[in-house]
């Protein structure tokens, strides 16, 4: 199928799971971007729904398709919110290396009721990989520390360095990126409290207990499965 019609599948399923005068969370990506379009029509028939998200470029197709939009610092708690990801697997641990904005897409996981991804077949897996690097947002002062530390439990960090500016990719709340690429990894939930420990460190690309739902498209169609 289609990886449009397969987006389609998956923000149409996603339409279910909003309910009227429901806040919002949305990620970023094309999954995202179906969605919202079906929540523009939705809107125009009545809906009512508010948005936050950590995503300029979400905030932005929202708010040309005049979806409202909250700043996240005056919401606390949300009803459901949709994200992507890198992959997911059985255990409902999710990679998000990508976008660089984890650490707040994890603060919106924390506030919602439902945190559900988006995904086709192919991102879904029995037990997450090490094909995706594990990013992590820093302080810029802790840059040296926190790349000899992960050296320490096995991991290669490479700071992340933009293409469209000389020099390291800058957070939006000016902090730096390392993308980290290990080998083999045994325990995720390890893996990620020990990246936490690190003095310096904000925040990891890993979700090991946010995911509640994953909306999967295939060739057959939709299915929703939920942690248990």
């Amino acid at each position: 199928m289609d990886p449009n019609e397969l987006r389609k599948l998956c923000a149409l399923e996603a339409m279910n799971h909003i309910h009227d005068n429901a806040i919002i969370g949305l990620g970023a990506g094309r999954n995202i971007e179906c969605l919202i379009d079906y929540l523009s029509e939705a809107i125009k028939k009545g809906l009512v729904v508010r948005i936050v998200t950590p995503s300029t470029s979400t905030k932005e197709l929202c708010v040309n398709k005049g979806i409202e939009v909250m700043e996240t610092y005056l919401v606390d708690e949300i009803d459901v919110a949709f994200d992507g990801c890198g992959e997911v697997d059985e255990a409902f641990y999710a990679s998000k290396s990508g976008g660089g904005i984890h650490t707040k897409e994890k603060l919106i996981a924390a506030m919602s009721r439902d945190y559900i991804l988006l995904i086709d077949e192919e991102k879904f897996s029995n037990s997450l990989s090490c094909k995706y690097p594990v990013a992590l947002e820093v302080i810029k002062d802790s840059l040296e520390y926190v790349r000899k530390s992960v050296k320490k439990i096995g991991g290669l960090p490479v700071v992340r360095k933009s293409n469209t500016k000389d020099g390291y990719t800058i957070t939006d709340d000016g902090n730096l990126l390392i993308d980290i690429k290990f080998s083999t990894v045994e325990n995720w939930v390890n893996l990620n409290n020990d990246l936490n420990s690190i003095a310096g460190v904000i925040g990891t690309s890993l979700f090991t207990k946010e995911v509640t739902k994953l909306i999967i498209a295939n060739d057959s169609g939709v299915r929703v499965v939920s942690k248990i």
